[in-house]
């Protein structure tokens, strides 16, 4: 198909899947040199001036829908000079911020469920599906992807599109829904809505979602209709309990937020996932280990997958983070091959501690070794550096036997 086919798209909304669709594009070139190759999804247009110059033809973000059918008929006519929406080696265009007519996606040509996530309840494995209420975010966080695209805008998506996009994986037996908007809370009412209409129609079927610290804080009263409505764990972008990091990306929480909202969630019985981005320029060795500590003291380790333990700042092309009063003093170049600016901590120890836990992490991984086991390992790296011991195997029998919380089988993080 690859070998007869005139135009391959390819979507890349983050990170990892713009640097595993550069491999597929360049598999497509060398097996179709004369197919047309369009990337969509927010790293796309961040990326197109590297991008085009020999991985791609076209690239498209925002709402990439309206654009991709413009190409798709510029392509059969041959003339893709200049598409609104769509960048290309001939002309630049902007990401496209204008509402789209959704229609339901059509899922039964994808591969079926049980080749993805599955939610664990118990050590019961239920088939997870995934869907979206919104596209976009109304926040502006400086080192989000979304921001440099979307600019503060985000779109609701119908209700009865969700329901029959969920509707299509229900019959292929998924039981657990996954909303994958940045902030399930953008629009409170319209997510409640979803949710009102997912449970009185499929009573059964959990779900989890993404919401921000300041959203749970603000809208607590809709959280125990929300638990009750089915939702298994929420996710939310902790970061880091640094308040100068957080206030260095424009957060909108503090660590007293997060402590207040980590209590919260615990009152509501709903378990908080917190996802972390504990290196940055502006992280110390001393907030590190208070970020461990505080997760330690209060029996959260197994709410949080190892792999957020080692998470660094990534800063595309277009970052807001590019314009902010303080980055020439820790900006590095940008390695366009890599997709994202260097940078080095002004604390060589924190470069050094930051391959140590990441390498720990992946070894990890790949021999399943037990969460509370690895955080601990993570935590004497840490305190090594600072010339204190941790004894592994002591802090591991002290802290316990972890308990059994919801989860998706693969770890998720941006």
């Amino acid at each position: 198909a690859i070998s007869r086919a005139r135009l391959v798209a390819i979507s890349v909304p983050m990170h990892t899947a713009l640097r595993l669709g550069q491999q597929v594009a360049l598999r497509v070139r060398s097996i179709n040199p004369s197919a047309s190759i369009c990337f969509y999804g927010l790293y796309a247009l961040l990326n197109a001036d590297y991008l085009l110059l020999d991985t791609i033809d076209a690239a498209i973000g925002g709402e990439y829908e309206g654009p991709f059918l413009n190409y798709v008929a510029a392509v059969e006519q041959g003339k893709t000079e200049s598409i609104a929406g769509v960048t290309t080696r001939q002309s630049k265009s902007g990401p496209w911020i204008k509402r789209t007519s959704f229609v339901a996606p059509v899922r039964l040509d994808l591969p079926s469920p049980d080749h993805y996530a599955r939610l664990e309840t118990n050590g019961v494995a239920s088939l997870a599906g995934y869907t979206e209420t919104t596209r976009g975010c109304k926040h502006t966080c400086l080192h989000c992807p979304i921001t440099p695209i979307y600019h503060g805008r985000f779109f609701a998506v119908p209700v009865e599109i969700v329901l029959a996009d969920i509707r299509t994986q229900v019959k292929q037996g998924v039981g657990h829904i996954t909303f994958g908007d940045p902030d399930f809370f953008n629009g409170p009412g319209h997510a409640m809505r979803i949710t009102r209409a997912l449970h009185q129609e499929f009573p059964g079927i959990t779900f989890d979602a993404t919401i921000k610290i300041e959203h749970l804080l603000k809208h607590r009263h809709l959280l125990p209709e929300l638990k009750s409505l089915g939702c298994a764990f929420i996710v939310s972008a902790v970061e880091s309990l640094n308040d100068n990091v957080l206030r260095h990306l424009d957060k909108g929480h503090t660590s007293a937020d997060v402590a207040e909202a980590i209590e919260l969630m615990a009152q509501v019985g709903i378990p908080l996932r917190p996802s972390l981005m504990p290196f940055s320029p502006w992280e110390t060795l001393e907030s590190y280990i208070t970020l461990l500590n505080f997760f330690e003291e209060r029996r959260l380790i197994e709410q949080i997958d190892p792999v957020h333990f080692s998470i660094r700042l990534l800063v595309p092309p277009g970052s807001a983070l590019l314009e902010t009063v303080d980055s020439p003093q820790w900006l590095g170049e940008l390695d366009s091959a890599a997709f994202t600016y260097r940078w080095r901590h002004p604390d060589s120890c924190m470069d050094a501690l930051y391959e140590k836990v990441a390498t720990l992490v992946e070894r990890a991984e790949r021999a399943k070794a037990s969460p509370i086991e690895t955080f601990f390992h993570i935590k004497a790296m840490a305190l090594a550096i600072s010339g204190k011991d941790v004894d592994v195997v002591e802090a591991v029998q002290e802290y316990g036997s972890p308990r059994v919380l919801p989860h998706l089988t693969e770890s998720w993080f941006c």
